[in-house]
């Protein structure tokens, strides 16, 4: 049970305490602006120099938006409060003991207050081997490596001359039904069938496959069951074949394993699960998902002067069940915790309990075709869509980033016109590289030669 020492003992202000959150997602982001507006001494620690959108980070992936859209530095963000400081750096060690933030460079940050707010990272159920041969979504360093793996694919699929290796190489799977899987192959499809088409000669792209794999009995585990199937039928007719009650049980570089069955494949994307920052398993025991316990007021249970939030926490909501690891989520509770934090600090009012107020749930299904829920209400179709499209670009930081992405995607709306398909191969490493390979003598299209090759 949290002890919750200094919790409402203050006679006075105590705002010459340290405040040091480390993160800035969603939620150390909105929790650093509220201690800032009160001019509470703040140090923002993140292993990045900017804050990620995560919610359109597949549109990187499929080409559609290009990474400075969806990102801002975070120093930019919050330079308009003098008391919040940024400090570049990996935290490798909490002492919770002597209060006190190891960093990997080696500097030591002491605290009066800590926030733990550092997110996840893609979990694959332990098979971590699986990682380097089926990237996760959560860096944009990842979705650059997806995007220069499916590029990749169809180019060396115009080089091929062997019918099967060319479907193979067209071949790509998403592993995992949920939000993230269902936008990501719909995105994909759409690519291959819309844009694509018109850039190849020996290759038709509208032929590739994309394979959407789901281990439960169906898409959307969290949506109503019409949300779900509305969302299977729409992919279907993009091209996308879904297949839901299948495990995975193997992946290579060049197959899938579903219960006993193999499928030659080029690419595998996993977007089947997260597992929380490793940190928290510094501040005592976690669930299977790598979450730290929180109370109502977001402190870590066991610990003092010790708060967490966001996909990092695992806290109860109204009905007692684990809130979802959403942006929503963390962007509420980092509000919450920053009000509640910075009134504790200056006047020594007690922590507040956190109440999350759930805006619905929403996923895009492809062009003009999405699901929105609520409580009361669902939407489909065209209205859910651009419901979706407004509420993104209204969480997205920035107003620049805001106006590009609008008429970035009124653009790829009117043209099917997708700008950002540069291929970089630094951005995936050397044994990756190796498995891509250059064409055999075999793949090499008759007729075709490299630029500035002899006759």
């Amino acid at each position: 049970m949290s002890t919750g020492a200094g919790i409402g003992t203050a006679a006075g202000g105590q705002t010459g305490q340290r405040v040091v959150i480390l993160g800035a997602g969603f939620a150390g982001l909105q929790a650093a602006k509220a201690l800032g507006r009160r001019g509470i001494p703040v140090k923002v620690i993140d292993r990045q120099n900017h804050h990620l959108f995560q919610p359109l980070l597949y549109q990187v992936a499929t080409a559609a938006l290009s990474a400075p859209d969806i990102a801002e530095p975070i120093r930019s963000i919050l330079r308009r409060y003098p008391s919040v400081e940024v400090l570049l750096g990996d935290v490798v060690r909490i002492d919770t003991g002597r209060r006190q933030v190891h960093c990997a460079h080696g500097a030591v940050v002491a605290y009066d207050w800590l926030i733990l707010a550092t997110g996840a990272v893609t979990g694959y159920f332990g098979h971590d081997d699986w990682s380097r041969v089926a990237p996760g979504l959560k860096t944009i360093e990842d979705a650059r490596r997806i995007r220069t793996r499916v590029l990749m694919s169809f180019e060396h699929a115009e080089r091929c001359t062997d019918p099967e290796e060319r479907a193979r190489l067209m071949t790509i799977a998403v592993i995992g039904g949920g939000p993230t899987g269902v936008e990501l192959s719909g995105a994909l499809a759409e690519l291959a069938r819309f844009t694509l088409v018109r850039d190849f000669r020996h290759i038709r792209p509208d032929a590739a496959r994309v394979l959407l794999v789901e281990a439960g009995p169906r898409l959307l585990g969290p949506f109503q069951e019409a949300s779900a199937d509305y969302a299977r039928q729409r992919l279907e007719r993009l091209g996308v074949r879904v297949m839901t009650g299948r495990g995975v049980e193997a992946i290579t570089a060049e197959s899938l394993t579903l219960e006993g069955e193999t499928l030659p494949v080029g690419l595998v994307i996993w977007a089947a699960g997260v597992t929380a920052s490793p940190l928290a398993r510094q501040l005592g025991e976690v669930d299977r998902g790598g979450r730290i316990a929180v109370d109502e007021r977001l402190e870590v249970v066991g610990q003092s002067r010790v708060l967490a939030m966001g996909d990092v926490a695992l806290c109860p909501g109204e009905d007692g069940r684990p809130l979802p690891g959403l942006a929503q989520v963390a962007k509420q509770q980092g509000q919450h915790l920053g009000r509640s934090l910075g009134a504790h600090l200056a006047s020594g009012a007690p922590l507040e309990p956190f109440t999350y107020r759930s805006r619905g749930n929403t996923s895009i299904v492809g062009r003009h075709a999405a699901v929105y829920e609520t409580d009361r209400h669902r939407l489909s179709g065209w209205p859910a869509w651009a419901l979706w499209a407004v509420v993104h670009v209204y969480l997205l930081v920035g107003f620049q980033n805001r106006i590009v992405v609008s008429f970035q995607w009124l653009w790829r709306y009117l043209t099917y016109h997708r700008g950002s398909r540069l291929i970089s191969m630094s951005e995936i490493g050397p044994e990756e590289a190796a498995t891509l390979g250059e064409p055999t003598a075999a793949e090499e299209t008759p007729g075709v030669r490299g630029a500035g090759s002899r006759p």
